[in-house]
């Protein structure tokens, strides 16, 4: 059997935003094919065979044919390994948890050299996939061993490194539903919603609406109960105590039985309940220290416990919890019993998208303490048929939002506020919250600080709960979608000038305007950086910023290639000329011909409610205003290429006898300037066009041409 060399990786980009290829985040891969270029995949004895045998998931894959086996057709039929390549890194990428439909390979105009791209969500996560996938080929290519499960599980752990956590990746999700965009801040789950002024900050459930005050009251569980005592919420008595023995003395004072817990303990840990002896309560007072810094003893409440999510004031969703359980088969020791009738639970696991966590003993001193209170360990083999109680809190999963009695939503969203959190996490114990809260007894007994929401999302019984729906709806009301106005330029050889003379003139017009392009990074007339900002890692900074209320863009053709664009929509999208086609021929750009296809990005991205600006002088560029999602303004120096549109009504930018006149169907404003414009017409007219387009009116655009000199501003290049 003839041996293949590998595929060479010529090139890998990431793609962060919206490009050439789609409207998502991507990887681009050039790759040579080199002896495999004579070699399609039917050719390849028994390769078909070994594919499908490794991946038999494929024959979902539509491709091209556009149906189920559609890529197993084409498998069969012949063709190339850049094109098997991308479906098998997709494959992967759906086995490993995050389906990705998008995929496409194109020919260069090198022979044997190829383009494929892949929707990637995450760069590393991307990369992963791509180099398992490419030994994965190689290996099925010259009939080699393969170790699918190892791949899949490589990529993985890419995923678990790499991505948010379930609760923040839910409220993400939901900002997306709003079509609010979001900025990833860390490697961890610090998360911006919106743009600029308009923004807001999650991380995990908390908000930058969530007091630190009111945080650190809600870590102080003493604090708290003192504090919601005051104002009427039922808590249940109790007193911090620094030692053992001062710890029954307490809990005969308060009445047995009692509950040992830390005060500043978090997700159960160290919290021991209906403790009725000396041995018993001094056991639990240790093991309560190990987790926080101090120890309460109270009142045990009698019922199940409750955890309540509160979003600004209103209860949005509450679970039950229920007592945990095993049953004696007379051989099987108790730690045994746990992982066989307990760790099997498929919500149980280690990482964060598991509701619940593993039940391991050895870090569980709660459960060997509740064991050693009924004469047992982990190594004990209870007798067949008997119960041995191993959490009396444990599941908080069963959804029980629709049974809360006004009575219970009253007083938890009551403690929410009383310590101030915005969102929380409210534990209630109570016996039946179906009933009133007169007559049972019932308890608040923690409010939470960023609480986690995988319980509402994923109850073990009941219907999921929109929390994250609820939290975006308090950060940004409805009608709110976070995002400031963007003006992004796009073009060859003028955007840098545009994009100047645009952020003057919307400055002009009171606007905190932050300006990216090749001459920095500047908010109003102060550069901050002077580092080329039509790098997307130095433009997104503007989006960062509070006090920016409208940005202006740089996009030349490299950029839209190289990096993809820094947003996702913006509100007034401008492209002006196909110029500099030849510093292109590292993207295969061969001549002006081959731009438009780039540049449509930039209308491709234009909201509904935005408006497209377009070179009228360059009927290719004219051309794509088919792409744009808004409305449509021209510009030319020629009035010939705007009749049609003004006919229909359009608004369009006409230089003629030396002045700009603005066209609204048949109707024209001619611009009143008091002097010779300091800019060309190819810089005036897009500048002018996109500024009217955001609703500048003519006598400001007028002052804005006046007083705009290119010659100080060409000092700062």
């Amino acid at each position: 059997m003839t041996t293949f060399d590998d595929i060479r990786l010529l090139r890998i980009t990431y793609l962060r935003g919206p490009n050439l290829w789609t409207y998502r985040s991507a990887l681009e891969v050039w790759l040579d094919l080199g002896t495999l270029e004579e070699w399609p995949s039917n050719r390849i004895p028994g390769f078909v065979a070994r594919l499908t045998a490794a991946l038999p998931a494929l024959e979902e894959h539509h491709c091209g044919v556009g149906e189920r086996g559609g890529f197993l057709q084409r498998l069969q039929d012949g063709t190339w390994m850049g094109h098997v390549l991308e479906h098998i890194v997709i494959e992967l990428l759906n086995l490993a948890g995050m389906p990705t439909g998008f995929g496409q390979t194109r020919s260069t105009s090198t022979t044997g050299v190829y383009r494929m791209v892949f929707r990637a969500r995450d760069e590393a996560v991307g990369r992963a996939a791509l180099a398992q996938g490419h030994t994965l080929l190689m290996g099925l290519i010259n009939d080699r061993p393969v170790d699918v499960a190892a791949a899949v599980e490589a990529v993985r752990e890419a995923i678990d490194s790499a991505y948010l956590g379930p609760s923040t990746a839910h409220i993400v999700a939901s900002a997306t539903e709003r079509r609010i965009p979001h900025l990833r801040l860390n490697d961890g789950n610090l998360v911006q919603l919106g743009h600029g002024c308009r923004q807001h900050r999650i991380w995990t459930a908390e908000t930058d609406r969530t007091s630190a005050i009111a945080e650190g009251i809600a870590g102080d569980k003493d604090l708290t109960k003192r504090l919601i005592g005051a104002v009427g919420v039922p808590i249940p008595e109790g007193e911090v105590v620094d030692r053992p023995e001062d710890a029954w003395d307490v809990a005969q004072s308060i009445g047995l039985p009692v509950t040992v817990k830390p005060t500043d303990g978090n997700h159960g840990r160290g919290v021991s309940l209906e403790l009725s002896t000396q041995a018993e309560v001094e056991a639990a007072w240790h093991v309560a220290d190990a987790e926080g810094s101090e120890v309460i003893i109270e009142r045990y409440i009698r019922g199940d416990e409750h955890r309540l999510l509160v979003v600004a004031g209103r209860v949005v969703a509450a679970a039950r919890g229920e007592s945990l359980w095993v049953h004696g088969d007379g051989s099987s020791t108790i730690a045994q019993l746990i992982d066989s009738q307990l760790n099997t639970d498929p919500r149980r696991g280690e990482a964060e998208e598991f509701p619940l966590e593993t039940l391991k003993l050895d870090r569980e001193p709660v459960i060997r303490l509740l064991l050693e209170r009924q004469g047992l360990d982990g190594d004990s083999v209870p007798a067949a048929g008997r119960k041995v109680l191993i959490q009396r809190s444990g599941n908080v999963s069963i959804d029980c939002t629709d049974d809360l009695h006004p009575d219970f939503a009253r007083v938890v969203s009551l403690a929410a506020r009383t310590v101030g959190l915005d969102i929380a996490g409210v534990d209630l114990v109570a016996e039946d919250v179906r009933r009133p809260l007169a007559g049972q007894d019932a308890a608040v007994v923690e409010v939470n600080a960023g609480p986690g929401l995988l319980m509402h999302l994923k109850p073990a019984v009941g219907s999921p709960r929109p929390v994250g729906q609820a939290i975006i709806d308090h950060l940004f009301p409805p009608g709110d979608d976070g995002r400031i106005p963007l003006l992004g330029i796009a073009g060859g050889q003028a955007p840098q000038d545009v994009a100047r003379l645009l952020a003057w003139l919307l400055q002009l017009a009171g606007r905190k305007v932050g300006l990216a392009c090749r001459d920095g990074l500047f908010l109003g007339e102060r550069r901050i950086d002077d580092a080329d900002a039509t790098d997307g890692t130095v433009a997104e900074r503007l989006l960062l910023n509070r006090e920016v209320d409208v940005a202006v863009f740089e996009n030349g053709a490299a950029t839209l290639l190289d990096q993809g664009l820094v947003y996702d929509r913006c509100r007034i999208g401008v492209v002006t000329d196909l110029d500099g086609a030849e510093a292109l021929a590292r993207h295969d750009i061969r001549s002006a011909d081959d731009l438009p296809r780039v540049l449509r990005t930039q209308m491709d991205v234009v909201l509904d409610d935005g408006v497209g600006v377009l070179n009228a002088d360059d009927p290719r560029v004219a051309e794509l205003a088919r792409h744009c999602d808004g409305s449509v303004l021209l510009y030319a120096t020629d009035a010939a290429p705007l009749a049609d549109h003004r006919a229909a009504g359009g608004r369009a930018v006409l230089w003629r006898d030396g002045r700009a006149w603005l066209c609204d169907g048949t109707a024209e404003t001619a611009l009143a300037l008091r002097q010779a414009p300091a800019a060309a017409p190819a810089v005036m007219l897009p500048a002018i066009a996109a500024a009217w387009a955001f609703g500048l009116a003519p006598a400001l655009l007028a002052a804005g041409l006046d007083t705009f000199d290119t010659r100080a501003r060409a000092e700062t290049r």
